[in-house]
């Protein structure tokens, strides 16, 4: 897609990332062949001081906007759709803990330092009997009050990004309390391991593994959050970096497609399919729905940098999660029809971009709540 750029770190960072997605992109295939975690990825984005860029500048940050985020995971996941998905999530949680300050200054300052080191941090939610956190479920994870600080045992589910992290935000329900605690948990910690349970046909290099936390012991201060019962938590804008990821996949799709397109020529025509009705037609249609998708992303993105009264955006940034998934889908659906057969070789990256935009469908918010949650804002007007 073309871009625009309306500043020069925007963009210096935007050409900073091209020659890495073109190591991605080649490394891509063997990821989710081997279903193995893209580590020289990861650590080509350190590297580059990206993973830095959502802190404060006197942590060596950029105080990164979303909307500049946004654009930079589209690009990466145009190479990677794994690395985008796994790095968006310490990105996201780094640019949240920015703006919204939740935890005292104490135990920011400590991570953010940790995090301008290279650290890096993902939230372990999920679980199995919970499902999605958004559904409202509380943790079956505990953590109890001890005499140094509080002990913690439990499981958790799609921990993306499990090889390479530093520290696990860890939800879980206080004991004697109604109110759910977020702790922070080295990796280091004795009691905490990583079972490698990650076998799914999509995003299999995400290193979503489970999280099992055996009499994990940690002092007092590292209980950073009091998340005040289970039921919804503020909009976060940040979460659009899921939907970012899908539709740069949806755009390497329809990259590919054209390519394929102007380059192929049966013996049956004369010229390329390109000059097919047909084919142009199906062409046409992704590039109106990337239009619309993107157009709608990025100008909620605008919004939720410039307003003072995010509250108010809750409903726009699940629709935009809902209408960019079902988007990257139908685009890479186009795209196979348009290269044919072929497209299902094991060795085509259209069978993968497809497995892995279906992946969207099942990330936070789910379509059916943010449809009814549409209903309930109209009905409430």
């Amino acid at each position: 897609m073309s871009v625009s750029f309306v500043n020069k770190n925007q963009e210096s960072t935007y050409e900073k990332l091209l020659p890495l997605v073109e190591k991605f992109k080649k490394r891509a295939f063997k990821i989710d062949e081997e279903g193995t975690f893209p580590f020289e990825n990861i650590q080509e984005l350190k590297e580059a001081g990206y993973t830095r860029l959502s802190l404060e500048s006197k942590y060596g940050g950029n105080e990164l906007r979303l909307y500049d985020f946004l654009l930079f995971q589209e690009l990466i996941a145009q190479g990677d759709a794994s690395t985008a998905l796994s790095i968006g999530w310490h990105m996201g949680i780094t640019m949240d803990l920015r703006e919204k300050q939740p935890w005292n200054q104490q135990m920011l300052d400590f991570i953010f330092k940790e995090i301008e080191k290279g650290a890096l941090i993902n939230t372990a939610a999920t679980e199995p009997k919970t499902g999605s956190p958004t559904r409202g479920g509380k943790p079956e994870t505990t953590a109890v009050k001890t005499k140094e600080g509080w002990r913690i045992n439990g499981r958790k589910t799609f921990t993306t990004m499990s090889p390479v992290l530093n520290y696990f935000l860890v939800k879980a329900s206080i004991e004697g309390e109604e109110e759910i605690g977020l702790f922070l948990i080295p990796r280091e910690t004795s009691g905490l391991l990583i079972e490698e349970t990650w076998d799914m046909i999509a995003m299999r290099g995400t290193g979503s593994h489970d999280l099992v936390l055996e009499n994990v012991d940690i002092k007092h201060d590292f209980l950073v959050e009091r998340l005040g019962g289970f039921k919804k938590n503020e909009p976060s804008g940040w979460l659009l970096h899921i939907p970012a990821c899908y539709m740069g996949t949806a755009i390497a799709a329809r990259d590919y497609a054209v390519a394929f397109a102007t380059e192929y020529s049966p013996n049956s025509i004369e010229g390329t399919i390109s000059e097919l009705p047909n084919v142009q037609r199906l062409v046409g249609e992704m590039e109106l729905e990337l239009m619309q998708a993107r157009h709608f992303m990025y100008s909620v993105a605008s919004k939720w940098d410039e307003t003072s009264d995010r509250a108010a955006l809750a409903g726009e940034l699940a629709a935009v999660k809902h209408v960019v998934t079902n988007s990257a889908c139908t685009i890479v659906d186009k795209a196979m029809r348009i290269v044919g057969a072929r497209s299902l070789q094991r060795s085509n990256p259209l069978q993968r971009y497809y497995r892995d935009v279906r992946a969207g469908l099942h990330n936070p918010p789910m379509d059916d709540m943010t449809i009814v949650n549409l209903a309930k804002q109209a009905f409430a007007r």
